[in-house]
């Protein structure tokens, strides 16, 4: 099939990407030049395991185009919508991007065409989509939701390899072409659901909005373990055993963030709100994750009495989760600024992600902030190794050098990442999320 991505974003490039490798033809637009013109050297403006080998080949092979017009636009039978919808102020999704690409295409399409909202959206923007493109041309065409549940890090793995599919239509016309265009992806018996275009929209909010809540209630618990002397790491093995709660997304730490969670709770809520529902459960999730970002924090103020003017600290981590260079409501940045605000400064190594981190903070706070391309460059005198993310290489670092380049040997895991006994045994001061540590 011929296919036209609208938006190279995380989405959108993942997934135009991963349909030209099982066959299809498919061509990304983005409106940014300099975006395309990268692309089409072949490299990726994001840090995504397994990305840049298939644009490569696909890019080579001719199935898989980049333009920042429209000129594929009138063969495809299938265009996706794959732009961005961040926060409003309100906490509301801002569509803008959305409905200018729905405009944009609809003098564009031919008869027929399957258009594949793919980005997240709010319950019944796909109906507005649909009324906007009637609005400005007479031509037949099938309205489709196709949300996406990639995660960062695994993205390309997820796609090809999906737990499900979920398409979101009130048509069998474009029941069958979406089937069509999955198909090589779900041979194994993976299933496509397929239901009305509300459910669909429904069902990513729901997703996202439950694995942020599981994040949220497995922090909540650490907290009381931090107070009562049970270690989270046995707890967690406690509950996850149960298949009914499972393991996935109970891993305590700094709290979620990334460019779903976050944007996804808080729109959610403010679907409730405008329809006058409560949503008690969610609302919860959100205030629960922002207090968390802080947890460690509090915990390093109070190592120091209150007194961090002067004091240095190593970012293990800058990134929301590993894998990805993405820093987009990253805790690492709520640490770094509450630190600075204090008057500490803050040495920072990411294997992908610290030059987006250092783009995140003014320039008065840039002065306290150094970037470092070698970890243990990072440590060198600072008062303290605060662990931010969890990458393997953070996992077994050589502790004897930590302790001897840190200016004494503290460490504020905030992804416990070190077993406790181990460090301690080594002569480390040790705080950790939901460890009690007497």
């Amino acid at each position: 099939m011929k296919v036209t991505m609208i938006g190279t974003g995380y989405v959108g490039l993942v997934s135009g990407t991963c349909f030209a490798e099982i066959g299809h033809e498919v061509t990304c637009i983005d409106i940014d030049p300099k975006k395309i013109e990268m692309l089409k050297r072949g490299e990726s403006p994001i840090y995504e395991p397994g990305l840049s080998d298939l644009l490569k080949r696909n890019y080579k092979a001719s199935r898989l185009h980049f333009s920042t017009g429209h000129e594929s636009t009138p063969e495809a039978d299938c265009i996706f919508l794959a732009v961005g919808t961040p926060s409003g102020d309100d906490g509301s999704a801002n569509l803008d991007y959305l409905f200018q690409a729905a405009s944009d295409i609809a003098e564009h399409f031919k008869e027929g065409a399957i258009i594949v909202v793919k980005s997240t959206v709010p319950i019944g923007t796909g109906e507005r989509v649909k009324k906007l493109i009637q609005e400005k041309t007479s031509k037949k065409f099938y309205l489709v939701n196709n949300p996406e549940f990639l995660k960062e890090g695994t993205a390309v793995e997820d796609f090809m390899r999906p737990d499900r599919v979920v398409i979101g239509h009130n048509s069998e016309v474009a029941a069958k072409a979406m089937e069509e265009l999955y198909a090589p992806l779900v041979r194994q018996g993976n299933p496509i659901y397929m239901m009305s275009n509300v459910s669909a929209e429904m069902t990513k909010y729901a997703a996202n909005s439950f694995l942020a809540t599981k994040i949220s209630f497995i922090n909540e618990i650490a907290r009381l373990c931090d107070q009562t002397g049970a270690d989270i790491t046995e707890v967690r093995k406690g509950i996850s055993s149960d298949q009914r709660i499972g393991k996935h997304f109970l891993y305590p730490g700094p709290g979620y963030g990334g460019s779903c969670f976050p944007k996804d709770v808080k729109a959610l809520i403010h679907t409730a709100k405008e329809l006058g529902a409560d949503a008690e459960i969610i609302e919860a999730t959100e205030r629960v994750n922002k207090k968390q970002k802080l947890y460690m924090f509090e915990k390093i103020k109070k190592h120091f009495s209150g007194e961090l003017k002067g004091k240095s600290f190593c970012f293990w981590g800058a990134a929301f989760k590993a894998n990805t260079d993405d820093v987009r409501e990253s805790s690492a940045i709520t640490m770094a600024k509450a630190l600075i605000e204090q008057g500490a400064s803050v040495n920072v190594f990411d294997p992908e992600a610290t030059s987006n981190f250092l783009m995140e903070f003014s320039e008065s706070e840039r002065k306290s902030i150094v970037g470092f391309e070698d970890k243990y460059k990072a440590l060198e005198g600072a008062s303290a190794l605060v662990t931010m993310t969890e990458w393997r290489e953070f996992h077994n670092p050589d502790f004897d050098k930590v302790k001897t380049l840190l200016a004494s040997p503290l460490i504020f895991d905030a992804r416990n990442l070190y077993e406790t006994q181990k460090v301690l045994d080594l002569g480390f001061t040790y705080y950790a999320v939901g460890k009690f540590i007497s």
